[in-house]
């Protein structure tokens, strides 16, 4: 599902409550290197950039730190001048991305230019003449009588580069289509819960917009396959019920200028049936049509991760129903550089286990920590180790949990008190993380003493990775 398809939760949360002040951390990085030979540097994750329609492909080459070619990402550019240097093997086909982030715009009065001020008053001249004395709301706000109208009207607005007619067509056609399509009918349906694997609701980005998680992988199971696409009854239904979920959403969200009224996309393609799949892809292209026309300026972003080989040849198909202004907003990245990616726009304790991140979904499975409690982010170079220390400076328990993504290397845990008599206690001996092991390691240690905690992660492997932890301190107890 493609832009618009805007899915949207709760307001956001508080800001999650500093560390408990008695306690200190540190974390080096300075140990010994493993005696094997210095690595280059990892060439960097590139984001954004927008797509020429349609989009000529100018492959780029990553290399990892043995210098072999990395498959995960590619740009998107115009095509170089000729060059009179010898003629390079083809390279592969490589995954769009953007290279220039998309920054999205004041939806305050008083941060608009003199012109886009005055295409929102013909706009609303245009639709009160139109409208005359009907009531009529769109997204749950009744327009021109509530003070979020302006919001709505920018997003229509921006829609149509702030040409007023345009999007007065474009907003009554909305207006006509929600009454066809009996919107207000749609959100008493019960429609099932067999798609909440599918797409869902999780956490908050860095911005504070809502996530929606789009699990295309779910369609391998063939039964739900065809239950959701096997004939056009069933698509029509699949419609209904992704509009009904975006629409319960998008009510959630704050449409006063200066609110979160957008919503942070992840689309996730690993295991996606792919578009050889004629079922899905109706499903898919009428689906993008619906929102691309009624739900403008809904996404914030839209991150494509574990993109696959084929989404190259699928986003050529799809590339010339898209706006510039909607692909501007999209990222790309494949499954070595998708945690990385996530981590860019969403903390790692918002970002769910199974991509990369230390929240479990909403339920009691980590009563220690919630999506709430801050995570400490730590990069691990090539071939060294790093150690984070903790000081404690009272009788406690302290609970922790720590993982890299991908692990692939040994975890070590141990106590030091302060009094030079008193010996080290060994809390975890060096172990070997291997990629099959579980994701989240969660441990604790009550404190008799004043001491330090030792936490030490060794990356014996020619690839950086990176260390997420965090920490609670408890009451002691006998």
């Amino acid at each position: 599902m493609a832009e618009n398809n805007n899915s949207n939760p709760t307001p956001p949360p508080p800001s999650p409550p500093p560390p408990t002040p008695p306690h200190q951390e540190t974390d080096s990085s300075t140990l010994t290197p493993h005696p094997e030979p210095q690595p280059e540097p990892e060439v960097p994750v590139i984001d954004q950039k927008e797509l020429p329609d349609p989009p000529p492909q100018a492959t780029e080459s990553e290399t990892d730190t043995k210098g072999n070619q990395s498959q995960d990402v590619v740009a998107s550019e115009p095509s170089p001048e000729p060059s009179r240097e010898p003629e390079q093997p083809q390279q592969p086909k490589k995954i769009p991305i953007n290279l220039v982030s998309f920054k999205e715009e004041s939806n305050k009065l008083s941060d608009l230019s003199d012109s886009e001020r005055t295409s929102l008053d013909q706009l609303k001249h245009l639709l009160t003449e139109s409208l005359k004395d009907d009531q009529v709301s769109i997204y749950g706000v009744p327009l021109l009588v509530d003070e979020r109208t302006d919001v709505i009207l920018l997003k229509f607005l921006r829609a149509r580069d702030f040409k007023p007619k345009d999007s007065h067509t474009m907003i009554t056609n909305t207006i006509q289509w929600r009454k066809d399509f009996n919107i207000d009918a749609l959100l008493e349906e019960d429609l099932g819960d067999e798609l909440d694997k599918v797409v869902f609701m999780h956490g908050f980005s860095r911005e504070q917009h809502p996530v929606c998680y789009n699990v295309y992988g779910e369609f391998q199971n063939k039964e739900l396959y065809d239950n959701t696409f096997g004939n056009e009854e069933r698509r029509n239904r699949f419609l209904r019920w992704r509009i009904q979920f975006l629409e319960n959403s998008i009510r959630k969200l704050d449409f006063h200028p200066g609110g979160v009224n957008t919503v942070f996309q992840v689309n996730d393609l690993k295991n996606s049936p792919g578009p050889a799949k004629r079922e899905l892809r109706l499903a898919t292209k009428q689906a993008l049509q619906l929102l691309q026309d009624n739900y403008p300026e809904f996404v914030a972003k839209q991150v494509f991760i574990n993109v696959p080989w084929w989404y190259l040849a699928f986003y050529t198909m799809i590339n010339p129903f898209l706006t510039q202004r909607t692909k501007s907003k999209f990222v790309f990245a494949g499954p070595s550089k998708s945690p990385d990616t996530l981590f860019k726009y969403i903390s790692p304790e918002q970002v769910p286990v199974q991509y990369g991140g230390l929240s479990v979904d909403f339920c009691d499975c980590n009563p220690d920590f919630s999506i709430n409690d801050p995570t400490t982010e730590i990069p691990v170079k090539p071939t060294t180790k790093q150690t984070v220390e903790i000081a404690i400076y009272e009788k406690c328990i302290i609970v922790w949990e720590l993982r890299v993504v991908g692990w692939e290397v040994s975890y070590s845990a141990e106590f030091k008190p302060d009094a030079e008599d008193r010996y080290a206690v060994i809390i975890q001996k060096a172990t070997k993380m291997a990629p099959s092991d579980e994701p989240v390691v969660s441990n604790s240690f009550k404190v008799g003493e004043l001491g330090k905690l030792f936490l030490t992660v060794d990356n014996p492997t020619l690839k950086k990775k990176r260390l997420l932890y965090r920490f609670k301190i408890k009451p002691y107890s006998d």
